[in-house]
């Protein structure tokens, strides 16, 4: 794949205006959620560069990132003249991204769209690297493709739209990003103020994130080696994620990556030699700021089975992505059932 065009923007006007004149097309397409059709679109609607744009709507939420959904985009494009040669702007979350960029990646087999995250999850997390997809079969982005945004816009202008659980949701994938990168990075972050974030400081950290993402992705496109380090904390956070979704109390993913990181950096100190205070010092950022997902040992054989599922997974064998310090990544490792039992016993218990 090649490299995406990520514009860390100043100027919300002027980078889409770059953006859409870098793709010729016949028809263009904005691609909304129920939320950022209200809270987000009126932000760029005036522009000129958008004068034209068919509007498709779509239900806000994990639940809706689904085959119905999809259908509805691929319907709602052919019903609209949607050529080859059209192109598709995602402005949302990353459940709009994720769907919007598979739902463009396949249409016609395949039409040019452009990534506005709108939340600080999706700027740090689904909007880059390609990834696009739909959960299907009761399992998070079980259905998708690799597939690069012609651009991405980062504004942090969005995050004045947030509330502060969706601002927490993203903070923990760039949590994740310094536990991979190095001490300074993951020092700052435990540093930073959650409870009135400077959005300026914030901007220069989104920017430092998506650059570690980016750098990664960069040397490993599809996942088959140094990329899986992006994974960190997923193992277990997608498995709590699906739990949530059964339970029909879902939680947001950064949410469950953090009670993931949690699960993974304990594996990391008993098996790999994680530094112990490194890791205390990170559950106790998480605990105190993302509180907990109840559990209890009934649930830990569901935890595990879903874990089966991880798409890093081997011939049946659960792999995580473990650390042997800050910035010290190890790929493919696995754990023993008792292993992992011991992680959700500590994640109960630090909690």
């Amino acid at each position: 794949m090649e490299q995406q065009n990520v514009i860390i923007s100043e100027n919300l006007r002027a980078a889409l205006t770059e953006a859409i004149a870098r793709e010729p097309h016949d028809r263009l397409f904005v691609l909304v959620d129920e939320t950022t059709e209200k809270l987000c679109l009126p932000l760029v609607a005036d522009f000129e560069c958008m004068s034209g744009a068919q509007k498709i709507v779509i239900g806000a939420g994990d639940t809706h990132k689904n085959l119905e959904t999809i259908a509805h985009v691929w319907t709602e494009l052919g019903r609209f003249g949607g050529t080859r040669h059209s192109l598709m702007v995602n402005l949302g979350g990353g459940m709009v991204t994720d769907l919007g960029g598979f739902a463009a990646s396949t249409f016609k087999r395949g039409i040019a769209y452009i990534n506005i995250p709108t939340t600080l999850l999706s700027m740090v997390d689904a909007s880059v690297g390609g990834k696009t997809g739909i959960n299907f079969g009761g399992l998070k982005n079980e259905i998708g493709v690799f597939n690069n945004a012609k651009t991405v816009i980062l504004d942090t202008v969005f995050l004045r739209t947030m509330d502060d659980e969706n601002i927490r949701s993203g903070y923990a994938e760039m949590l994740k990003h310094g536990l991979i990168n190095n001490e300074k990075m993951w020092a700052e972050l435990l540093n930073f103020s959650l409870d009135k974030p400077d959005l300026d400081a914030l901007r220069r950290m989104v920017a430092e994130s998506v650059a570690v993402k980016e750098r990664i992705v960069l040397a490993d496109p599809t996942e088959h080696g140094l990329r899986k380090a992006l994974n960190l904390g997923h193992t277990a956070g997608h498995a709590f994620e699906s739990l949530a979704m059964r339970r029909g109390t879902p939680v947001l993913h950064g949410y469950a990556v953090a009670y993931g990181l949690v699960c993974e950096l304990y594996l990391s100190a008993v098996k790999t030699g994680f530094p112990t205070e490194r890791m205390r010092q990170t559950v106790a950022f998480i605990n105190s700021r993302y509180g907990r997902m109840n559990i209890s040992c009934d649930d830990y054989e569901q935890l595990i089975e879903l874990m089966t599922h991880d798409k890093k997974n081997t011939a049946g064998t659960i792999n995580f992505t473990l650390l042997g310090g800050i910035g010290d990544i190890l790929i493919d490792r696995t754990a023993t059932r008792d292993e992992i039992t011991e992680a959700l016993d500590f994640y109960r218990e630090s909690c």
